[in-house]
């Protein structure tokens, strides 16, 4: 995967979470760095606006997110429910990296695996349309309360 493409879906992904109006979101340690100059380019002002977490320990971090009354759901090709049909209150959603997806380890803390129907042959999506795909779900079902 070339360097644009990985700093262009961080920041479409932090624009798209500024968009919807979420506030945070939280990134493992070995992610790409918020604050390159590319990332921050590509996020059209939302990185002033969301707080970007770095968690050092991404597993131990949801556990604790647990802890809290949240439920963590790991986007998965072999998710049980699709996002259109699982309840969105009080969720953390993990999305993969395009090469590899959710880790073993982050699956196995998972209270839930989901997936995006696809109706065509394509089995997965980039991993910024798929993140942008699911806050807009939620954005749906927010606009109709």
């Amino acid at each position: 995967m070339t360097e644009y493409k990985i700093h262009g879906n961080l920041g479409t992904i932090l624009r798209t979470v500024d968009s919807a109006g979420l506030s945070q979101l939280v990134i493992s340690k070995t992610s790409v760095d918020a604050y390159n100059p590319k990332v921050v380019r590509s996020t059209m002002g939302a990185i002033f606006r969301v707080k970007v977490i770095e968690a050092e320990d991404l597993v131990e971090t949801l556990k604790n997110m647990k802890k809290h009354k949240y439920k963590v759901v790991a986007t998965s090709l072999a998710g049980t429910e699709n996002i259109y049909e699982m309840d969105y209150n009080k969720k953390v959603i993990v999305i993969g990296n395009e090469a590899k997806g959710v880790s073993k380890e982050i699956l196995d803390v998972a209270d839930l695996k989901t997936k995006i129907p696809m109706l065509g042959k394509t089995e997965s999506l980039n991993a910024g349309i798929a993140t942008g795909v699911i806050i807009y779900e939620y954005v749906r079902r927010k606009l109709k309360q």
